[in-house]
């Protein structure tokens, strides 16, 4: 038996007395992970975070309140569209039409679909659309501001507060960079949303002319996809900015930002080289020594060193329980440091067909000698080998 096969079946030994106190925990050796050096920016807080996980990647006054000026339209944005219909037809009030700051000018009686507003607020981030769209959703700005911190609290952002749909500086209106980098990652998993933010121009029913996104980032870096713009006297630059390479989705913030365009370009690029997005377990993997096949596949961005302490738990439901009477036979969890990254449930393997045979689900098998196994391929077969021992 080789250097390597030995240190395997180590790990099942010390493995197969978990097992008896049902689940089983894989730890790989391995360096401890460093944090990659940290981005320089000219911005007043900054938060960056990979949206498949919500693990934020990098944070700098991340949890400071400040005020965040127009970037409060995603919050807008995304409960209207949760709460509204967007073939629904507003009719523009008096108020909407002429609340300060940036407009697509509307005017008082005029009418336009919900969704035609939406547009209007995150190219063009008219103030007087997130009021129409307030009024029309909430019922007032103060009832829509309701649904804009019941959704803050939903979500688990613990530094914002909201008192109104556009941003407008106030006191008792505010969020912090990480919060701004939970909400946006939240509202990427919208499909009505993330179509919105992407889009570079749009023309209206009933305007001859198009709007032109003012997120200059969708035409300054490649897989850009979103998200906001925002400026006000006291809050300064503010900008929420995403893109999608290589699979993955990463969001930026900065607030109070001199120099936005370019940090923006910098910290993208540090998440996308730092924390790429990695395949742990596979969708409908089997796992040795088990009937049971995992329900989805699990990713997560890793830095350097970081997967090789990944530990992960199987835990096999009773078959009392509410669970497993819905189909699930156990799960497993992914920990790294201690804390937990996410889980996959498990479900009974597939049955057999009319031949008497089981269909053969890709399974975590037992390593070979081969020296070169990639991380995932030896972190699949390693499980096979633990789960076998007992």
């Amino acid at each position: 038996m080789n250097a390597s096969a030995k240190s395997f079946r180590s790990i099942g030994l010390l493995c197969a007395a978990a097992i008896s106190l049902l689940w089983t925990s894989l730890a790989w050796p391995g360096i401890a992970a460093a944090a990659p050096a940290a981005p320089v920016t000219h911005a007043k807080a900054t938060a960056v975070i990979d949206v498949t996980s919500g693990r934020i990647l990098f944070s700098d006054h991340g949890d400071d309140r400040m005020l965040i000026a127009s970037l409060t339209k995603i919050m807008t944005a995304i409960v209207a569209i949760e709460h509204g219909k967007l073939k629904d037809v507003v009719k523009i009030s008096s108020r909407a039409a002429g609340v300060e700051g940036s407009s697509i000018y509307l005017k008082a009686g005029e009418k336009m679909t919900l969704q035609d507003l939406l547009y209007g607020l995150m190219l063009r981030s008219g103030n007087d659309a997130a009021t129409a769209i307030a009024e029309h959703v909430g019922g007032s700005v103060d009832g829509f501001a309701y649904l804009m911190n019941r959704k803050a609290e939903e979500i688990g952002l613990t530094n914002s507060h909201f008192v109104n749909p556009s941003g407008l500086d106030h006191k008792d209106h505010y969020s912090s960079a990480n919060d701004l980098a939970k909400l946006t990652a939240y509202a990427m998993h919208n499909d009505t949303f993330r179509e919105i933010v992407k889009t570079k121009e749009k023309k209206a029913d009933g305007r001859d002319y198009e709007w032109l996104n003012k997120n200059k980032m969708l035409r300054f870096y490649e897989g850009a996809d979103g998200v906001k713009t925002g400026y006000t006297k006291q809050a300064l630059r503010c900008l929420v900015s995403s893109a999608t390479r290589y699979g993955q989705q990463i969001v930026v913030v900065t607030l109070n930002d001199g120099d936005d365009w370019a940090d923006h370009q910098r910290l993208l690029d540090y998440g996308f080289a730092n924390y790429p997005l990695q395949e742990v377990v596979g969708s409908d993997e089997g796992v040795a020594g088990y009937p049971f096949r995992t329900a989805s596949a699990f990713r997560y961005p890793f830095a350097a060193g970081e997967r090789d302490q990944v530990r992960i738990h199987l835990t096999p439901y009773a078959s009392g329980g509410v669970d497993y009477a819905l189909g699930y036979r156990g799960k497993l969890t992914f920990r790294l440091d201690g804390q937990t990254l996410g889980s996959v449930l498990l479900l009974p393997q597939a049955a057999k067909d009319s031949a008497g045979q089981t269909p053969e689900a890709p399974t975590m098998a037992e390593p070979s000698p081969a020296p070169h196994l990639t991380f995932a391929e030896a972190l699949r077969r390693s499980i096979r080998f633990v789960l076998s021992f007992g």
